[in-house]
């Protein structure tokens, strides 16, 4: 995809140009794991050159980008084989790169939108009286149009995604790094992104690298398309290259059941705020349906999943169970987010957005028999339960592993198990299919469509049209964003 001349696009680069990056022989192992994450890498990217890195899920793609960054430690694991970035070590080019990686929490470091670009361009040494222009251009190349002042707390995970593409444009850096970038976007917030990263690279003054599950909507955008392969070592694909299409699931519909949980008039508004994160509505899940949330960045989405999962209380309205959700309860009476939380968990299960934050042991294996324990299961059983589970979702090698060292796939694939592993009548999912490969995704949508049965309802929080298409019985579009 031919540019315009160097130095004319929207972020023109102060005369460094774009890096190039070699590789050779290179692998990265964790400190706290035997296996490698990545191995056996030769690659070459000349500079201005635009690569999509692909791979199955947990093949290594992100420690990859994370090398390129310079951000691996070398107390945090063991390297082989040469990475250089302009024929130096990544960190002493850090100054030259900019990153985005998937959980955009872990990059958002000042309460205002303004600041929080600024802040890269103040450690670069930007000029002062350049500042504040590099950030509104920044901001409004990704579609940032909630002002400099806006509170960073108060962002959807969309909204934060793209405040970081903004803070890594803004330095101009010669280097781009992408980690899924658009994962937490609604179509047209994703194309926006794509489109903003389609400007900055254009004039090939930035070398790009991007690693999307989202193949078919990078390939426009990228000259080539290079595979990690799981055992180490890397294919590149041909011009023209497809990936297989997705494989759907075999799955029954089920006439709509009881009601097990409603929200009435239920909405959500941020202490001190003017507006709500989430305008009062109402939504019923049923027995036997599948409900997909879907709709722009900004509207409540997740926030409607916390308080149908009993994690939030209303602010507006209420949450409601029926009794044979609350059989057994000690106080049947009361609303979901004044259950205990062990009772929670065995009647409603939960995904949150970020995985990690849910996580509470040091071994995949106990993350998995922790919810069966505490529900009152038998060690035995809740270890029957975790090994089928691992076994289903690719797990197995990883048993041992300490969850907050996998990759963000992975970590989604647990984090659905273990909202599955208690048997909750109702589950409430938000984007469970983020991160996903095609087998993985594939076999998380199986297992999905297997709780698809007359006795419980699924709630799914997504962006993903695929999924939507293949599990969902009703659709609740929220409307217009709002800033919140």
């Amino acid at each position: 995809m031919e540019g315009p001349v160097p130095g004319t696009g929207p972020f023109q680069h102060g005369g460094a140009g774009p890096a190039a990056v070699r590789l050779a022989g290179f692998g990265f192992r964790h400190a706290s794991r035997r296996a490698w994450a990545v191995q056996d890498v030769d690659l070459r990217i000349e500079p201005g050159e635009r690569v999509l890195l692909t791979g199955a899920s947990g093949s290594g793609k992100s420690t990859l980008l994370r090398a390129l960054g310079g951000l691996l430690e070398p107390e945090s694991g063991d390297a082989a084989g040469e990475l250089t970035v302009d024929g130096a070590a990544p960190d002493r080019r850090r100054q030259r790169v900019g990153v985005v990686f998937q959980d955009p929490d872990a990059q958002l470091v000042m309460t205002r939108a303004g600041d929080d670009v600024a802040f890269g361009l103040e450690n670069t040494g930007t000029p002062p009286e350049l500042i504040w222009p590099a950030v509104d251009t920044a901001l409004d190349a990704v579609g940032f149009d909630l002002g400099r002042d806006h509170a960073t707390a108060a962002l959807s995970g969309g909204q934060k995604q793209r405040l970081v593409l903004a803070g890594a444009l803004a330095p101009r850096p010669g280097l781009l790094l992408l980690d899924e970038p658009t994962a937490q976007l609604d179509p047209d917030g994703a194309a926006l992104v794509r489109a903003a990263v389609a400007r900055a690279v254009a004039d090939r003054s930035a070398t790009l690298v991007v690693v999307d599950h989202d193949v078919e909507a990078w390939l426009p955008l990228v000259d080539r398309v290079v595979e990690l392969l799981p055992h180490g070592g890397t294919v590149e694909h041909p011009p023209g290259w497809r990936p297989a299409p997705l494989r759907m699931p075999v799955r029954w519909v089920h006439p709509p059941g009881e009601v097990l949980l409603a929200g009435e008039a239920a909405g959500f508004t941020h202490r001190g705020s003017a507006r709500p994160a989430l305008a009062p509505i109402d939504v019923a899940l049923r027995a036997g349906r599948t409900l997909a949330v879907t709709g722009p960045n900004g509207t409540g989405k997740s926030t409607l999943g916390l308080l149908l999962a009993g994690l939030r209380a209303p602010t507006t309205g209420r949450v409601a169970a029926a009794p044979t959700v609350t059989a057994g309860l000690r106080r049947p009476d009361r609303p979901p987010h004044r259950w205990p939380a062990a009772e929670l968990a065995t009647r409603i299960g939960t995904v949150f957005q970020q995985p990690e934050h849910q996580f509470l042991t040091g071994r995949v294996r106990d993350e998995l028999s922790l919810g069966p324990l505490r529900s009152g299961a038998g060690a035995a059983q809740a270890r029957a339960t975790a090994e089928e589970l691992l076994e289903r979702l690719g797990l197995s090698a990883l048993a041992d592993a300490n969850p907050f060292t996998l990759s963000g796939g992975q970590q989604r694939r647990l984090s659905v198990a273990t909202a599955l592993a208690t048997s909750p009548r109702v589950l409430v999912l938000d984007e469970p299919t983020f991160g996903q490969d095609r087998e993985t995704w594939a076999e998380l949508v199986a297992l999905l469509a297997e709780q698809q049965d007359g006795d419980r309802a699924l709630c799914l929080v997504t962006h993903d049209a695929a999924v939507v298409t293949a599990l969902a019985d009703d659709v609740c579009t929220l409307g217009v964003p709002v800033p919140v």
